[in-house]
């Protein structure tokens, strides 16, 4: 049975045995609606059905489903090796796999790189830095897609890269070489890049990972105000289970390579379910305003700590 993933909020889960029961009823509708905040049908900008990835030493993704409507924010989340990164590189055409894919609607196989390059934009973990260039240069790379064969970038060119570099406080570091940058600094840089291609899907592997808290809140406010902007459709691999529950419209958990929960952040965050599957103990608690905050809390020889869990959770 595919791990199929609502397309719109989905009722609230008694379990995840009760969700994947649901699953098979739901395909039909997950390949022809999404949710959109007024409540409209639409069709999704990003839908993948059976996803299945074997790098050569077992399945590393399983039957993945997924489907985000225009606009949308949603996060991938999940313990180490869960499988968010592969499926964000099957999104991206970056990884070969099982099952269809569609974007805006199209089949991406027989696209071009400039057609891909103008749709996907992707932030990755670990970005492959050519020796040489300054932050400039690497930035300006995104504005490949836009400028023709043989030709040099232009007026608009330099003034997507200018104001980039404004709303991520990179002018300082402009002539910087890139491999001179702190881990932090570089991540920046790399959104940078990502946000001049203008792509209309935007693909985020742990975009915080290496900021303090400060930039961390910075970078996501900017991504959010873009996508309200440029009506960015947003799909990301989040390790922070507090701001991917802030910022996100649903969230989906992984666990060895199969979608195991979906939903909002309130219906699939409960403190049973990230015990059980990231063997962690944690208190979730309201934020306040809707959503809801995970606090890791010291195990304390608790039946209910973590390693204590045999079951799936309620």
């Amino acid at each position: 049975m595919s791990a199929e993933v609502d397309a719109h909020p989905p009722a609230t889960r008694q379990d995840d045995a009760h969700h994947e029961a649901r699953g098979e009823a739901q395909s039909d509708t997950l390949a022809q609606r999404s949710w959109s905040r007024d409540g409209a049908s639409t069709s999704p900008a990003v839908e993948v059905v059976g996803a299945g990835v074997d790098y050569g030493g077992g399945p590393v993704l399983v039957d993945f489903s997924l489907a985000v409507a225009a606009g949308e924010w949603v996060a991938l989340l999940g313990p180490n090796g869960a499988g968010k990164s592969t499926a964000l590189g099957v999104l991206s055409g970056l990884v070969r796999h099982d099952g269809d894919l569609r974007l805006l609607g199209d089949d991406p196989r027989p696209w071009k790189p400039r057609r891909w390059a103008t749709t996907v934009a992707l932030v990755p973990q670990r970005p492959i830095i050519p020796p040489g260039l300054t932050v400039t240069d690497y930035v300006l790379l995104g504005r490949t897609a836009h400028i023709p064969t043989f030709g040099v970038e232009s007026a608009a060119d330099l003034a997507a890269v200018d104001h980039a570099f404004t709303r991520l406080d990179l002018h300082t570091f402009a002539r910087r070489p890139v491999l001179a940058l702190s881990g932090g600094e570089l991540q920046r840089v790399v959104l940078a890049r990502a946000l001049v291609q203008e792509a209309r899907i935007l693909l985020l592997d742990e975009p915080t990972s290496a900021l303090d808290i400060g930039h961390g809140q910075h970078v996501l406010e900017l991504i959010d105000d873009l996508r309200r902007e440029r009506g960015l459709t947003i799909v990301a691999a989040m390790h922070d289970l507090t701001l991917a529950s802030q910022y996100a419209d649903r969230v989906v958990l992984l666990d060895h390579g199969r979608a195991i929960g979906a939903g909002t952040p309130v219906e699939v965050l409960t403190a049973a379910r990230v015990a059980h599957h990231y063997d962690a103990s944690v208190r979730v608690v309201p934020d306040g305003s809707g959503g809801i905050v995970v606090v890791p809390m010291r195990p304390r020889g608790d039946p209910a700590a973590p390693g204590h869990h045999d079951d799936p959770p309620a």
